[in-house]
Order: structure tokens, then sequence, then C-alpha cells
């Protein structure tokens, strides 16, 4: 898989991703949105993007560990996630809930572009 149909789509994931926080202080719920939500929003976002680079240059270089590459990718997210979560709510008074909806959004959307990416590059692989 190229690199550049892969930025593009990721650059309209990432649009489409901040649709609802954009649209939620418009329609009155702001209270939705926690405190540095775009903080966070930019610190997932930024690790999901240097997973889908490091994939796809190692499919690149080195499609036998492509795998790998994704598998050790997804565990450093969680584990950079997991380190910012703690940081983040020892250093800031947010409402638990708020903050659980917030991170799980991002989390979860942005880990299933990544698996989209692995599918999309797996069905390419099968198709050679």
């Amino acid at each position: 898989m190229k690199l550049q149909p892969t930025l593009i789509l990721f650059a309209i994931f990432v649009v489409v991703l901040a649709i609802l926080p954009i649209c939620l202080p418009l329609t009155g719920n702001a209270n939705l949105l926690m405190p540095h939500f775009w903080g966070m929003f930019a610190y997932i976002t930024g690790l999901t993007f240097l997973v889908v680079i490091a994939i796809l240059f190692t499919q690149k270089i080195n499609p036998e560990n492509y795998a790998q590459v994704f598998l050790a990718g997804t565990t450093f997210k969680i584990l950079a996630c997991l380190a910012f979560m703690v940081i983040f709510l020892l250093k800031n008074k947010v409402e638990k809930g708020v903050f659980a909806g917030n991170f799980f959004y991002l989390y979860f959307l942005n880990t299933a572009f990544e698996v989209y990416v692995l599918l999309r590059n797996l069905r390419n692989q099968n198709l050679k």
C-alpha cells in the first residue's frame, strides 16, 4: 500500500473525528467535553499517526515483520495512553464520567482506524 493514500485517509479520519467535539459546544452540550480535550485529541491522534507510519514503512522495508510492528505499535500506544491518563488525572480535576467518555471516544476510534489500515493492507497482500 502506498503512503500517500493512507495519509489522505488519515487526514479525512481526523476531520471526521473532530466534527462531534466541535459541534458539542455549538449545540449547548459543552459540559460533555472535558477541559484540555484538544490536547488529549492531539496526543492520541499523534500516537495513531506514528503507529500507522511505522506500519506502512515496515510493510515497504520488511513485509514479514508487519504483524509484529502492528502489535508492538498498538502495545506502545496503549501504554503511552495509560501513562497520559494517569498523569492527566493527577494534575487536573475532571469529572470522571466525562473524562472516560472523551478518552474512550478518541482511543477506540483511533484504534479502529489502525485496524482498518491493517486489514486494508493485509487484503492487498493477499491479492498479490
